[in-house]
């Protein structure tokens, strides 16, 4: 076939390749796309990954490049469980090396596939050939440059009702909060072509919970790989590839920071033993993450670690105000920030969210509105039903003399970081409790847990009181909220998500705990996907677990209360 009439008129043309190899493949249709000044605005392909890697290990994992008209997205599962959690409309299938895939993927593919896709293969067996006529697909001879041996093309032909496709939206939108969450927002949304208005209460970005010093930014591992530690691998190396693309991370770049690796202690012997099973697994890389015994992690650190712990290579610790700064330099003009606004309030009316200042002003309209600011939003009357908690963290500031040289993060149930313009931050507490100013006794509190991850029961003594307070926003799951906000008082009796009423234009950003370092892009990625009907970059079943309509189900099933067999 030729690719370049396909995709002449299409404002987005996307291919699905069962092997991306090499990225041979991939690389030629780039050019190809390149080369052809008709071209669709975008190309996004999304290939099975047969190679895994210490970035590629399970789930999607959505790879930066340097066009923003480009999309890759590399699937690191077999081919029939990535196409039954993958969110796309596919135009053209690329099927090869699917021998031994058996015809179970035939289904999912058909759910995915868009009006009149097109399919190229090579080497599909007669089960599978079956399987995909089975499901609308139309086998046919192939176009002389698609003719050679054991090659197979067909074209979808279902009659099957098949979801309208969304209109495009209008690329106008307001974000509420310049913390690291509407920061992310605004660099994703710029990067697609919106014109942006940032809308932040004080006088300059990252205030509040992303004012801190030093945040640490390192993955999750669970012995039943679960969904939080899912959810925080791909937004781990989503961070990291995303950073590079902004200027990187260290001396003289972009982000301050260090990508120092940080070291997990174990809690105790017990924990250390679960540990050591997850590592003996083999299923983590040891760039990602490496299981230290005692001996090693002692020889690291210079310190005492005597049950081990898990080193991550590529983790370490950045100033989240310089990733919001790199963020928002990276939006140009396209973006409009309205800074030391005070208190707002919003109205939705003839199809736009307007923003207004405490004086009635209007500071800005779009038909868009995302909330990113944090425990904020639970002043906004449509968030305010959201089971969202404001958690008060105090960090202490400690004089780096006063402490051992570091050479990376040491974490346990609390951290330590390396010492930065002569103080190193050691935190942070998790308290009920609205008072913002420092606290002696979390400061106290601090300085306790520093002398047990260091074993010196010494260490810091007299330390001066000093720090900074933040309250996190968190949700009861401890999961972030990212998606369209759900109508509370609409809902009635909804059992489904996609059923769960919404409010027209509105989304959040929200929920991101102490994780936001590495949620805020990411997340932020995930929406501007949903916003523009991209594929998504992520299994459809993670994407189900952000959702911020989750709540709205949960309050349901928990005011029917028990139920009973006569029920």
């Amino acid at each position: 076939m030729d690719i370049r009439a396909a995709w002449r008129d299409q404002a987005r043309y996307t291919v699905f390749d069962s092997d991306y190899g090499d990225g041979a493949g991939f690389r030629i249709l780039a050019d190809v796309w390149r080369t052809d000044p008709q071209r669709s605005p975008h190309l996004h392909a999304i290939a099975l990954n047969t190679r895994p890697g210490p970035d590629l290990l399970p789930g999607f994992h959505r790879m930066p490049q340097a066009e923003p008209g480009i999309t890759l997205d590399l699937l690191s599962a077999p081919i029939d469980a990535a196409l039954a959690q993958l969110t796309a409309r596919v135009d053209l299938f690329r099927l090869h090396g699917l021998q031994e895939a058996g015809a179970g993927f035939a289904r999912a593919l058909a759910r995915v596939a868009a009006p009149q896709a097109r399919l190229l293969a090579h080497g599909l067996t007669p089960e599978q050939i079956g399987a995909l006529e089975a499901q609308g697909f139309v086998f046919e001879p192939c176009a002389d440059g698609d003719r050679g041996a054991d090659k197979q093309c067909a074209r979808f032909a279902s009659r099957k009702p098949r979801p309208p496709t969304p209109p495009l939206p209008e690329r106008r939108a307001i974000v509420l909060g310049a913390g690291i969450a509407g920061s992310a927002a605004c660099e994703r949304l710029c990067a697609r072509g919106w014109e942006v208005t940032l809308v932040e209460r004080h006088e300059r970005p990252a205030m509040e919970a992303s004012g801190n010093r030093a945040g640490i930014f390192m993955p999750l591992v669970s012995r039943d790989d679960n969904i939080p530690t899912r959810l925080t691998r791909a937004a781990y190396l989503f961070a990291l590839r995303h950073w590079e693309r902004l200027g990187g991370i260290g001396p003289g770049r972009a982000i301050e920071g260090q990508a120092c690796g940080v070291l997990q202690l174990a809690r105790d012997a017990g924990h250390a033993e679960v540990q050591r099973a997850i590592a003996a697994g083999g299923a983590l890389p040891a760039e990602f993450a490496e299981w230290l015994e005692a001996p090693q992690a002692e020889s690291l650190l210079g310190l005492p670690a005597p049950d081990g712990g898990w080193l991550f290579r590529q983790g370490g610790w950045a100033r989240p105000g310089s990733v919001c700064e790199a963020m928002l330099a990276a939006c140009g003009g396209r973006l409009q920030q309205r800074f030391g606004v005070g208190s707002v309030r919003i109205a939705w009316q003839d199809g736009q969210w307007s923003v207004h200042d405490q004086h009635g002003a209007e500071l800005a309209r779009a038909p868009t509105l995302i909330l990113a600011n944090g425990a904020g939003a639970r002043q906004v009357p449509q968030a305010a039903p959201l089971p969202l908690t404001a958690m008060r963290g105090q960090v202490s500031h400690l004089p780096a003399s006063m402490l051992p040289a570091l050479p990376l993060v040491l974490c346990r149930e609390a951290y330590v970081t390396p010492p930065s313009h002569g103080l190193v931050s050691a935190g942070a507490t998790y308290d009920v409790d609205d008072n913002a100013e420092l606290s002696p006794a979390s400061h106290e509190e601090n300085l306790q847990r520093l002398r047990s991850l260091l074993s010196d029961p010494q260490a810091a003594q007299g330390a001066p009181l000093a720090g900074r307070v933040g309250f996190r926003c968190i949700a009861p799951d401890r999961l972030p909220l990212v998606g369209r906000l759900p109508d509370f008082d609409a809902a009635g009796a909804t059992e489904r998500l996609r059923d769960v009423p919404r409010h027209p234009g509105l989304y959040g950003l929200l929920g991101y705990a102490s994780r936001g370092l590495i949620w805020a892009g990411w997340a932020a990625e995930l929406l501007a996907a949903q916003l523009e009907g991209e594929p998504l970059p992520l299994e459809s079943a993670l994407v189900d677990a952000l959702d911020p309509a989750r709540f709205v189900l949960r309050a349901r099933r928990t005011s029917r209360g028990p139920q009973t067999a006569d029920n």
